[in-house]
């Protein structure tokens, strides 16, 4: 089988969330032609608001090429959107468990069925204080080397206008009507990391090789260039602890708190929240 057949559940979920869609907002779609027209491939995409999800698949849902995403597994635990989530074929993933490396090969499958994976690099919505692609993880580089499929990255931008991400309160601002915009590029050349051992450098060179793509993407749709260096939530962590630490130590000596110890959102480092010293990612076997 070389496409993957568009059953009820899809073709229901399509019918509930197309017309607000369609009515709430505007659309910008661009490159669908470097979407494979026949046999699997995976798709990378960037994250930067809860609503982008729904606009990225409503916009391959139209190509004819559904994909199915991987999930946190907490999603298919009953309910409604459960159902969809396992109607749809939807593939969850079980986050620090022996299950976790099950998500991968129920993707590694569906792919050389001939179907979409789609693959959110970042594993979350990104943390970086402009929305640019944080460090990814390396699921999708091993899928890819594994299965050595098509890797089509995707960028969007726009959701976030109308759903914050991490906002403190959930604030939706759907008027003046948000333009939802999505940037599909040609597929990544990976072939030169084929039949080389899976290390854990290979791997992360391949991660930044993708990342690369969708990043640039981005910028394409933004109309601005990227950061020099990709947002890395771990060492931010890092150095958010260890300025922390250091601030209660001067304080139980009697001594001021350094101002240097509160967390921001510069690029120059100073600020534990947004340091850009991109090493490895959180989360590297996911």
């Amino acid at each position: 089988m070389s496409r993957h057949r568009i059953g009820f559940w899809y073709r229901l979920a399509a019918a509930l969330a197309k017309p607000p869609l369609l009515l709430l907002f505007k659309r910008d779609w661009r490159g669908a032609e470097h979407i494979p027209a026949e046999g699997g491939f995976i798709t990378v995409v960037n994250h930067n608001s809860y609503l982008d999800p729904l606009s990225y698949a409503h916009f391959q849902y139209n190509t004819g090429r559904v994909p199915r995403f991987l999930a946190k597994d907490s999603l298919f635990r009953g309910g409604f959107v459960g159902a969809v989530m396992r109607g749809t074929g939807q593939i969850p993933v079980y986050r620090d468990t022996v299950d976790a490396a099950n998500a991968f090969r129920a993707a590694v499958e569906a792919i050389n069925k001939g179907e979409c994976v789609a693959f959110y690099p970042e594993g979350t919505l990104t943390r970086d204080p402009d929305l640019w692609p944080m460090e990814g993880k390396t699921g999708a580089a091993r899928v890819a080397l594994l299965t050595k499929a098509p890797v089509i990255p995707v960028a969007q931008w726009g959701a976030h206008e109308a759903v914050p991400p991490y906002a403190r309160r959930k604030r939706v601002r759907l008027f003046p009507r948000k333009t939802l915009r999505v940037l599909v590029g040609p597929p990544i050349d990976l072939s030169r990391f084929y039949d080389r051992e899976p290390t854990v450098e290979l791997l992360r060179e391949v991660t930044d090789v993708i990342m690369d793509a969708i990043t640039d993407l981005l910028a394409e749709l933004r109309g601005e260039p990227a950061p020099a260096q990709r947002y890395d939530r771990r060492r931010a962590l890092a150095e958010d602890r260890r300025r922390s630490s250091g601030a209660a130590g001067s304080a139980g000596n009697g001594t001021a708190g350094n101002a240097n110890s509160t967390t921001g959102t510069t690029r120059n480092g100073t600020a534990a929240g947004s340091t850009r010293n991109g090493t490895a990612a959180e989360g590297e076997n996911a």
